[in-house]
């Protein structure tokens, strides 16, 4: 059967970088597994264990990497023995003679399989806070060079006071910090299972170390050591506790509700024409409507996101139903759900490091849209000018609600432009300001402190944040297959 004649998921397939893929892959697993195998072994030979020779170890070390051949072979075996440990273990056994006697000497299924697993989980965070740290640069620089530039705010998608585009892109900077210290937190506190025997009470590796519990509390820490760890999990069961698994997860999935909102933002103001994600020259939005442009990666964007934030639900009812030990009703869900996270959010990445390397803005749409909203919202100011000059607060109200829902007939009943101030400039009632209104009405006196909040937030909190993580900075262009 051809590969075209199976489905495949479109997360490895289509969008997800090789790199991610290639740490779930199945190469890697059984790779991995053979290392694990080998640090079990050097920990127990350096430990007394004499029955383990040079010579096994060194043909292990000679076979970390798995070939195609090999797993063919362990795909024919597990056919036969129905378990993929040990028709690993036989084939690693088939081409390490010297070593067949030793490998998993010990061990549970669990030591290589879960070890395994929590490697992949901390090898695709360090996979995907590089990525975070540059969407959080790129949209850092963006926000520096709109912080000035005043836009219609928005609140109930009705217009509201004004903004500036800058201050705007740090609500998402923002939340993506949180993000960051998410990941980090959860990639640091990922541990190793550690070598616990097959209800986690050590009692195989007692048994070989001749009950020298000393000596057993000594491999586990120094398997762990072998493997880049500095954490192996005190207590465990067969398995490491799925309730780990929640709190992997659970950033990534925050992390989706971030990117779903960005994204979202970005497709709405790409519908009023403010900005747009990058669009390449030869990018076809529509088959039918030619002139269409399309946010297609933000609708990526939004879509992945919703698939992303599903997945934790699969932890938390995994880790709630493992009974006593161990139950294996985790096995087959997990082998989905964990690399589905990672493979999302590493696409999510990539498809925001695409947009925020090339957002276009167009400030006379942005300018037209704040003319047309801005006289109503400049009332207030025109009031308190009109008091300044002698005139009655309530008299200048009730000549200023008149002439303000006579404009506003004319802009929802009649379709017209906003006439507000040509209204305000034919009546004799307001002439004292006459001359003020086009100070009055200058969209940068309606946006705070804005650009202020924007270089404070930027040069101190997010250069804080991304101090750790200088050497990980690039400004190279991501591009997207479609």
């Amino acid at each position: 059967m051809s590969e075209f004649d199976k489905y495949s998921t479109p997360l490895s397939s289509r969008y997800a970088s090789d790199e991610m893929s290639a740490i779930f892959s199945q190469r890697n697993r059984f790779s991995t597994w053979r290392k694990l195998w080998l640090n079990l072994a050097i920990a127990e030979k350096e430990l007394g264990l004499d029955v383990i020779t040079d010579e096994a170890i060194q043909q292990m070390k000679a076979h970390l990497s798995i070939t195609d051949e090999e797993l063919e072979k362990a795909k024919i075996q597990e056919s036969i023995v129905r378990h993929d440990v040990m028709a690993h273990v036989h084939t690693f056994g088939e081409t390490c003679p010297a070593a067949a006697g030793i490998i998993h000497l010990g061990a549970t299924s669990c030591f290589v399989t879960d070890n395994a697993d929590l490697i992949f989980l901390r090898d695709a965070y360090d996979l995907v806070i590089p990525k975070l740290v540059n969407v959080i640069n790129r949209l850092a620089n963006f926000a520096l060079e709109y912080k000035d530039l005043p836009v219609l705010g928005w609140t109930h998608f009705q217009p509201a006071q004004l903004t500036t585009l800058g201050k705007r892109a740090t609500l998402w900077i923002q939340e993506l910090l949180w993000d960051l210290r998410n990941f980090e937190r959860a990639r640091n506190d990922i541990g190793l299972r550690g070598v616990k025997g097959t209800t986690g009470t050590q009692a195989s590796f007692l048994a070989l170390f001749h009950g020298n519990h000393d000596k057993v509390e000594e491999l586990d820490e120094r398997v762990v050591e072998l493997l880049g760890f500095d954490t192996v999990y005190p207590v465990t069961g067969q398995t490491y506790s799925r309730k780990i698994d929640i709190d992997v997860v659970s950033p990534l999935v925050s992390f989706a509700a971030t990117a779903h909102k960005m994204a979202t933002d970005i497709r709405l103001l790409a519908n009023l024409k403010e900005v747009e994600e990058p669009f390449e020259k030869s990018q076809i939005g529509s088959s039918a409507m030619a002139y269409k442009r399309n946010p297609m990666r933000c609708e990526r964007v939004c879509s992945l996101a919703r698939h992303l934030g599903s997945l934790l639900s699969d932890t938390v009812q995994t880790a709630s139903v493992q009974w006593f030990e161990r139950t294996l009703d985790d096995s087959a869900i997990r082998r989905i759900s964990l690399p589905s996270a990672f493979l999302t959010t590493d696409i999510l990445l990539t498809t925001l490091l695409n947009i925020s390397s090339g957002l276009v803005v167009y400030p006379k749409v942005i300018a037209r849209r704040i003319q047309s909203e801005l006289p109503f919202m400049a009332t207030e100011n025109i009031i308190m000018a009109m008091v300044e000059k002698g005139a009655s607060r309530q008299d200048v109200h009730e000549n200023i609600r008149v002439l303000s829902h006579q404009a506003a007939a004319v802009v929802k009943e009649e379709g017209g432009d906003n006439d507000l101030i040509k209204r305000i400039k034919a009546d004799p009632f307001f002439k004292p300001i006459w001359e003020d209104l086009d100070a009055l009405l200058e969209p940068s006196t309606f946006v705070g402190r804005a650009p202020q909040q924007v270089e404070k937030f930027v040069n101190r909190d997010v250069k804080k944040a991304l101090a750790p993580f200088q050497n990980m900075i690039n400004d190279k262009k991501i591009n997207l297959s479609v």
